[in-house]
């Protein structure tokens, strides 16, 4: 049993009448083309995560700096009302 209730046996035809009308020349062709799409997509995927991380990275910098620099104005805040 194959997909759908086509069996393996009428899959295979199919494909052979394909390759008698178009030749395996062609399927190299859409093979390859297929093969770099997949392979451009997989890479603007990681070069988008690699994007978002270092973005990430940068907020948390900016957060710690905005933190430090809270912090330093309460505690010359507090070393001006000691004195």
């Amino acid at each position: 049993m194959g997909l759908g209730g086509i069996s393996i046996w009428q899959l295979l035809i199919v494909l052979a009448i394909i390759i008698l009308i178009f030749g395996t020349k062609k399927f190299k062709n859409i093979g390859s083309d297929l093969g770099g799409a997949v392979k451009g997509f997989k890479k603007a995927m990681s070069d988008e995560e690699k994007a978002k991380e270092e973005a990430d990275q940068k907020q948390i910098k900016q957060d710690d700096a905005d933190f430090t620099e809270a912090n330093n104005a309460d505690v010359k805040d507090e070393n001006k009302s000691e004195k």
